[in-house]
């Protein structure tokens, strides 16, 4: 996957969108059944904001709305499973920001010390490609003695050009128009909207690319005081078997985003009986036996602990990057395989660390063939 070392993004916008910004125009409700389906698919679920449901509920806001006396709510970013993000305009320093609103309960105060001891610990990425520039987040955020814990693609952010200097009309032209309802059938003690989140073309897209959201991230030695785990899909084995958060987990989660980045699909899937444990064993063979038993969910198969199983010779990570790189000369592939057998590894201890795989030959020459 080659990067370039700079990239000029082009934005394109009516002359009419430039000039014009109405203070009433915070996008359209729906009004059809397609867009209500389309609310029900991107949007997050009207139940995070009812207490009846859960007692740590979403915080409503309105498309328009002013927080804080100094951010007007002019977008939707995304929700998770703990906050709502949202783009705002800055009215002090008149520029476009990302605000995220918690939900209520106590997870704000650790994410807000883990965002300090990253201020005080972690340096800004290199520009360099998206994989390396990554993995030498993550060396950062490890060197400071913190776990991310949902290291996946939702996390994982390109940079957007900016659009200060562009009205509302202008961005909601770039960003699609905001699609919104009134949160109903719910008792809030203010309004609040759903909102499908920003549609991102790939002509504002920057070749930065960030780690983002650290809900789930601890100090190594500290209690787990949120529960959560990444997508099956990124997901070490160790944590499907109960074991605790580590380094070692988010260099698995790593080597998930990095073979979807170089190959353009997941080197795992859960689309099958068992899920991604399925594939895991197919692909590297029987989990280890000391495991059996410790599986934190219900649809546990024997198979994966069978000891005489051997991998499928049609489906193993070569054949997987053979079928999704077949423009990738076989010197090319061998690193990356390479690269994949000294991270995706049953014991944590044997991984390699992220300055380790900075440091590796099979690593160093990929990214040089990729100009980084």
């Amino acid at each position: 996957m080659a990067q370039s070392a700079s990239k000029t993004v082009s934005i394109g916008v009516s002359p009419q969108a430039i000039a014009k910004d109405d203070m009433t125009d915070f996008g359209d409700f729906a009004s059809t059944e397609d867009e209500e389906i389309e609310l029900d698919e991107f949007a997050e679920s009207w139940e995070k904001y009812d207490r009846k449901v859960t007692p740590s509920v979403f915080y409503p806001i309105c498309l328009g709305e002013i927080l804080n006396e100094r951010y007007l709510i002019e977008h939707k970013l995304g929700s998770g499973g703990f906050s709502t993000v949202w783009m705002a305009l800055d009215l002090q320093e008149n520029k476009d920001v990302a605000v995220k609103v918690l939900r209520t309960g106590d997870c704000g105060g650790i994410e807000l010390r883990i965002q300090d001891e990253i201020v005080q610990s972690v340096q800004d990425s290199t520009r360099m490609s998206a994989a390396k520039q990554l993995l030498k987040a993550l060396e950062a955020l490890h060197n400071a003695g913190i776990v991310h814990r949902d290291l996946s693609e939702r996390n994982c952010l390109w940079g957007m050009a900016p659009l200060h200097n562009l009205s509302r009309t202008a961005k909601y032209e770039l960003l699609t128009r905001p699609l919104k309802r009134a949160i109903q059938d719910v008792e809030l003690w203010k309004p609040g909207e759903l909102v499908r989140p920003i549609r991102v073309p790939e002509t504002l897209r920057t070749e930065d690319f960030y780690l983002a959201d650290f809900s789930l991230a601890m100090k190594v030695g500290d209690p787990v005081a949120q529960p959560g785990d990444p997508p099956l899909c990124f997901c070490s084995p160790e944590r499907l078997h109960g074991e605790a958060p580590s380094f070692a987990c988010d260099m698995w989660s790593y080597m998930v985003n990095f073979v979807e980045l170089y190959q353009g699909g997941r080197p795992f899937h859960d689309g099958y009986i068992g899920g991604v444990l399925t594939t895991i064993t197919a692909r590297l063979g029987p989990l280890p036996e000391r495991w059996k038993g410790s599986y934190i969910y219900d649809d546990c198969l024997d198979s994966w602990y069978d000891q005489n199983r051997t991998p499928d010779k049609n489906n193993t990570l070569a054949t997987g990057l053979a079928r999704y790189r077949p423009d990738a000369d076989p010197a090319e592939r061998e690193l990356v395989l390479s690269i994949m057998q000294k991270v995706f590894l049953y014991s944590p201890e044997e991984r390699l660390t992220a300055t380790q795989l900075l440091a590796d030959s099979s690593f160093k020459a990929l990214m040089a063939r990729y100009g980084c």
